[in-house]
């Protein structure tokens, strides 16, 4: 294999996965991915996304593949909850958050479960973080649990009062900080009842 192949086979072991933007960006040809891929090197994971073949994929590996597809994206609600491991709840499309005004992702995979932030609502609480060898964007637990409350009519009120909770009892928020996002969400007068019963 050429030079420029072994480029490309590195940098796709040093990050785990790579776009065919990343290689584009770096002046690297894109028909290396195809090559790789036919000599068993690397697999496709979805659409643009490629991976070493002898990858193990962890737990996290559809977050961090829509998060590779939709860099502006934040993981919310369901799958944050299941990221920050409150509740007992295990969904099977990876929930994000976006801009009212950006387009709808056209991804084939992960499923997705697109929902529409807006001003401080989109931007309070998120996180960066690393998952296994590749990076996400989340909200913090105490905005989401606040986001539960306000998509309560959809994801059933049973889930955010869980998720308040579990959250509470595994310490992974302050009242301080509950307080903040539930004002973000505009939803502390719907929390305060349940926050009241906090023991």
């Amino acid at each position: 294999m050429t030079s420029k192949g072994q480029l490309v086979e590195r940098l796709v072991r040093r990050n785990g996965k790579v776009r065919v933007r990343d290689l584009q960006e770096r002046g690297l040809p894109v028909s290396y991915l195809s090559l790789l891929t036919n000599q068993g090197r690397l697999v496709r994971l979805a659409r643009g996304i490629y991976a070493p073949a002898d990858q193990e994929l962890d737990s996290n590996h559809d977050w961090q593949l829509a998060c590779l597809r939709i860099p502006q994206g934040v993981i919310c609600l369901l799958s944050a909850l299941v990221y920050h491991e409150i509740g007992t709840q295990a969904p099977r499309a990876v929930w994000m958050a976006i801009d009212p005004k950006a387009r709808r992702p056209k991804v084939d995979y992960p499923p997705l479960r697109i929902v529409r932030f807006s001003g401080r609502a989109l931007t309070h609480g998120v996180r960066e973080a690393r998952s296994g060898r590749g990076r996400v964007r989340v909200y913090d637990p105490a905005k989401t649990v606040a986001d539960c409350f306000k998509y309560r009519r959809k994801l059933g009120l049973d889930v955010a009062v869980e998720a308040l909770r579990e959250g509470w009892r595994a310490k992974k928020f302050t009242l301080a900080q509950l307080d903040e996002a539930a004002r973000v969400c505009r939803v502390h007068r719907v929390m305060q009842p349940y926050l009241e019963m906090l023991p």
